[in-house]
């Protein structure tokens, strides 16, 4: 994610107060067979990427791999990521089981819509459990996981096409350090603007709303930069919302909206970015701008 290019129905949501059995993941067949006709329905979802093993053999069998392979010092996860991501491996990482979490629940099974994409999946599982991780899966939503899929998960089956991870890090790089600041009291402050803005993840990225708002929140640094500066001027983040743009003639335009409330007065202020929905890869119409309330 790049520093330009680092969820919410309707209704607003408040991140803070003014005052305060078998997974064969694309090996024989793809991800479109357990689609149901009709429109695609787009996912652009943030969440972690992890695997299940669909059955014992499955795993008996990358624990062998595992002891082919030189893992001195490393702990089982950082094994299991080495193997896992070898060429002559890929026969197993095809067999994983491949989940989205989101807050840690486990919300979409994932496979490749290509299955020679099953390396995006791969190399999504991290050689460490991390709290910090995000990724963005980018795909087409289809019905719920036939039995034998993945035992034990009755998910919606997510058809990927592209997923792009970073760490919370990368985001907070994205805010520059007022000069006036020391570096402590502006890791606290920024930290806890992240934790205000990240707070209305926990969304499935199914609708507009969501996928709009997840773009942002992973694509479009300006928005952490923005808030932050205000923050600065003792404005807090008091919601986003996200609504249908009046100018989006044929197309579905989408606002998403951020409002800051003073800690000391009455005084709110409102910005927006226009986001297209109309297609799978979601892109920004325009950048960051006042809003004001329609009459």
């Amino acid at each position: 994610m790049g520093s330009e290019d680092i969820r919410a129905d309707t209704k607003d949501r408040s991140p803070g107060s003014p005052t305060a059995g078998q997974c064969h993941c694309g090996a024989e067949r793809g991800a479109a067979d357990v689609h149901p006709r009709g429109a695609p329905s787009f996912v652009y979802v943030m969440g972690q990427v992890d695997f299940r093993f669909p059955n014992p053999g499955v795993e008996q069998e990358l624990a062998q791999s595992m002891s082919r392979t030189d893992t001195t010092r490393m702990t089982d996860r950082e094994a299991l990521s080495e193997v896992l991501n070898r060429p002559e491996n890929r026969y197993l990482a095809r067999q994983l089981c491949y989940v989205l979490t989101i807050q840690g629940v486990d919300t979409y099974v994932l496979l490749p819509r290509d299955p020679s994409d099953i390396g995006l999946l791969a190399e999504a599982v991290r050689p460490a459990h991390q709290a910090t991780a995000i990724d963005v899966v980018i795909g087409v939503r289809g019905g719920d996981a036939p039995p034998g899929l993945c035992p034990g998960l009755a998910l919606p089956v997510v058809s990927v096409d592209q997923i792009y991870s970073a760490d919370v890090s990368d985001l907070l790089s994205a805010i520059e350090r007022p000069a006036s600041m020391d570096v402590e009291q502006f890791d606290r402050s920024s930290e806890d603007l992240l934790r205000s803005v990240m707070r209305v993840s926990g969304n499935v990225g199914a609708t507009d709303e969501d996928r709009c708002l997840n773009f942002l929140m992973g694509r479009y640094s300006t928005i952490y930069r923005k808030a932050f500066e205000r923050s600065m001027e003792d404005y807090s983040l008091t919601s986003i919302d996200v609504r249908p743009s009046r100018v989006s003639g044929r197309r579905r335009i989408m606002n998403v909206i951020f409002t800051f409330s003073s800690r000391t007065t009455d005084d709110v202020e409102k910005y927006f970015v226009p986001v297209d929905a109309t297609f799978q890869f979601l892109y920004r119409t325009g950048g960051y701008m006042r809003y004001y309330d329609q009459g």
